[in-house]
Parts: structure tokens; sequence; C-alpha cells
């Protein structure tokens, strides 16, 4: 695999997101403490001359675990090899990254906790003695070899932690969870990104996006990008609160930064299931999206906003989501318009 960036370079919105991304920490707004942990750990390596420790990074999609493995990777001055666990088929995809390494190189390894437990053990040698053990024929004629491998860093990246096993886990130097951003914070990244863009933007515009981008700085440049041909389109091009406003609410985001597909789980919750308890299939059945998709994407933020509550029993809708659809429990179970 070629030396390149974390992204792939050949598809045109990709290339603009690489363009946004900062390179380096100083540029690199928000996880604070991540960021200063992550800092002295560099240091420290740069100055013993050695390899970073393996490190797993965690969190909800978009909060930056790709820009920070590529800010390291630059930091230590290594090249980067990337892939991902779902494209690791066999032990020999593993093998052949792990041998083409060199020294202090990077291997960044999205969702991998979807890496094949059979594959996954190849890997603890590899991370603690940095050797690989390869079996070659087989049959009777079948035999171990084990092969020595440069000292490198491994930086995982995954949204449910939980899923790796405990051996795996204990293999990781260090391990950061990202969290979700303020609207403050978000607000220094969409107009850090109007920057590179050239896209002229006052800070109470840049302010509205943020409020309504979930936390996320992907999506709040998602939203920017948006906002941004709505400006162009209908107006001069420069973005306000009111313009960002009216660009929001044709994409169907309102002010709490829900969209259509939130709304639809809130309202399928309380009204095809009175409330709640539901389980998470037979939501993702009702409203048509996969199961993942609801607990990785949408189901987080809104238990963060209060708007759901995961219980053992299922998914149960608060006070707060019967009041946003405008809806009213009616004999404790059901829901009625009011």
């Amino acid at each position: 695999m070629a030396d390149r960036p974390l992204a792939t370079l050949n598809n045109p919105d990709t290339v603009l997101e690489t363009t946004l991304r900062p390179s380096v920490f100083a540029d690199f707004t928000g996880q604070v403490k991540v960021k200063e942990r992550l800092e002295i750990s560099v240091q420290a390596a740069k100055q013993r001359g050695e390899a970073l420790d393996h490190i797993l990074l965690s969190g909800p999609p978009g909060l930056g675990k790709t820009t920070i493995a590529n800010i390291l990777a630059k930091a230590m001055g290594a090249n980067v090899k990337a892939t991902s666990g779902p494209t690791i088929e066999k032990a020999a995809d593993l093998a052949g990254l792990l041998t083409n390494l060199e020294e202090g190189d990077v291997l960044f390894i999205d969702e991998i906790h979807r890496l094949q437990k059979t594959i996954e053990e190849y890997l603890y040698p590899a991370m603690e003695d940095f050797k690989l053990d390869i079996i070659i024929d087989q049959g009777p004629n079948a035999r171990s070899v084990r092969l020595n491998l440069p000292r490198f860093t491994l930086i995982g990246a995954t949204t449910r932690s939980g899923l790796l096993s405990a051996p795996l886990l204990t293999r990781f130097g260090m391990r950061e969870r990202l969290d979700y951003y303020d609207a403050a914070q978000l607000q220094q990244i969409v107009l850090r990104a109007a920057r590179l863009l050239n896209v002229e933007m006052e800070e109470t515009g840049a302010l509205e996006i943020a409020r309504r981008s979930r936390g996320t700085p992907r999506i709040a440049g998602n939203l920017l990008r948006r906002v941004r041909d709505y400006a162009q389109v209908r107006h001069d091009g420069r973005i306000t609160e009111t313009v960002a406003d009216r660009a929001l609410a044709m994409l169907e985001i309102d002010q709490n930064g829900l969209d259509e597909m939130d709304k639809r789980i809130l309202e399928t919750v309380i009204v095809k299931f009175g409330g709640g308890p539901v389980g998470v299939s037979s939501l993702a059945v009702a409203v048509g999206e996969e199961p993942d998709t609801i607990e990785e994407v949408y189901e987080p933020y809104l238990i963060m906003e209060g708007y759901l509550q995961r219980t053992p029993q299922g998914r149960v809708a608060t006070e707060l989501s019967f009041k946003k659809l405008g809806l009213k429990p009616a004999g404790g179970k059901q829901a009625n318009l009011f």
C-alpha cells in the first residue's frame, strides 16, 4: 500500500475534506486534554528516538480520529499506512501490511473493532514483541516462521470500543476517547474552514451552523458547504446568521440540530410503539434504516440531548421528545396529537 493521507485522494469531495483538516496540533480545535496528552507523548518519544506507543482512539464518528492519526504521524515525521478492519479479510492481508512497514511507521486501522478474531490474534505478537508468526504450507508440511518487524506504531480507531477484545485493548499503551464539541469550539472550526474555502462569513453565521452540527466537526464541515452553496445562489455569497438559518431550514435541520431522520425515529418510538420501550432492531425496520446506523449515528446525539433513553428493555422516548413533536402521552402508553 502506497504512503498517502488517510483519505482516498481520487474523490473530489474527499480532497476538499482533506484540505480542511488541520495537519498540526496547533490548528486542531477542541479535545484539549486528549491533545495535551498526545503532544507530551510525541515530544517524549522524539527525545528518546523511539516510536510512539500504540494508540487507540475511540468515540462517535466525525470527531477527528483520522485527523489526529495524521497529525501524530506528521509530528513524528513518519509515513502512514492506512487500512480498515473490514478490508483485512485474511491473515496474508495483515502480513503484507506489517512486513512493508519501515522503522517508526504508523499503521492506521479504522474500524478496528471489525477485525476478524483470527486475524486479530496475529496482531498480538506484532504489537507486543514486533514479531510476526506465519504458517507456511499445509498439513504435515506446515511449519511456523517468525519474522522480525520494525518498531512501528499502531493507531486504531473505533466507534465501539466495547467490541474490542480484552487482549487487544490491553496492548494499546494509550487509549483516548474523543467527546462531542461545544458550539464555541465548532464555531472556530467553521470559521477556519470558511477561510480555507474563501467564504465570507460573519461570526454569527458560523455560530448558527455550529449550534446545529450535533457537536460533530464533520457535520459542521458538511453543513458549511451546503450553506455556502445556498449563499452563493440565493444571496451575495456572504454567510450571515439569517442566511445560515434559511439555508439550514431548507435542509430541514431545526434549531436543535435534528434532521428528518432524527424526527422520524422519535415519532416512530412515540406513535408506533407508544413511547417505548422498543428494541433497536424493531425500530430500525420501522424507520427503514440499519440498526448499526441508528446506534452509531443517530442515537448517541438523541440520548445526549435527552430525547431518548436506553433501558434494558429498549429505547424509551422522554418528555422532551413528546414536546419536540407536539405529542402527548395518552393512557400512559399511547401518544396522540394535541
